[in-house]
């Protein structure tokens, strides 16, 4: 499949969350794509003004099968879609990093979507003893299962952001791994406007495979890679 034209249509799911937002910021500066459409539980405030049509579809996730018209006539989704186990609790985060994830890309196969792009996590792995890790790694499986043109994969370290909402651990741990990030960059975290890029740069730049999955390095040199408007 080759990259899309600037005349193309993509959705984004989980764009209220960090990496969401920093993937619309990049939608919207690099402007691959003549319309971009938000899928969400609730309308969110979007900036105006970026030159590209955008829509929003607000559908209930618990019925997401009554949401098709939603997944229909895009040539990429980019999916972003995450909770955590202390926010939902255990079957919650199951659900939503694992259900409604593998729901919705078989429902944007079934609509025409081309290209996939999954954010997922370092270390994600179907046999793993840790929720967290075994949840991301069995997703993955169930997105490649459905059949896409091409998948992308992006497996990052740990994200640094700023949150809307306070998590000290990992307030901590941002702090720390940003400190290490300056001797040894690619290893231990990434910025989360480096994963945007790196998702926008992984269609605009084909690999060639079928199933491309993206390590932290990886996501570090593709985020780089992406030229900026003008240049």
């Amino acid at each position: 499949m080759a990259a899309p034209s600037s005349g193309g249509s993509c959705f984004v799911l989980g764009a209220s969350g960090a990496t969401g937002q920093a993937l619309l910021k990049e939608l919207f500066a690099q402007r691959p794509f003549s319309r971009v459409t938000v899928i969400g539980r609730r309308q969110l405030s979007l900036p105006e003004g970026s030159g590209v049509a955008v829509e929003q579809a607000v559908v209930d996730f618990e019925r997401l099968g009554e949401h098709a018209d939603a997944f229909r006539g895009h040539d990429v989704g980019f999916c972003c879609l995450g909770t955590t186990r202390s926010k939902a609790g255990a079957d919650g985060f199951v659900r939503v990093d694992r259900d409604y994830v593998a729901q919705a890309a078989e429902l944007a196969r079934a609509g025409g979507c081309k290209h996939f792009v999954l954010q997922s996590s370092q270390g994600a792995n179907e046999r793993s003893s840790f929720l967290y890790l075994r949840v991301k790694g069995e997703v993955e499986k169930l997105v490649e299962a459905v059949g896409f043109d091409r998948c992308t994969i992006l497996r990052p370290a740990i994200l640094l952001c700023a949150r809307q909402e306070f998590r000290p651990a990992e307030w901590i741990m941002q702090r720390v791994l940003g400190f290490g990030a300056r001797f040894c960059p690619t290893a231990y975290s990434v910025p989360i406007e480096t994963v945007a890029r790196a998702m926008v740069a992984s269609v605009l730049q084909p690999s060639g495979e079928k199933v491309q999955v993206l390590e932290n390095k990886a996501i570090h040199q593709l985020g780089k890679a992406v030229p900026q408007p003008g240049t």
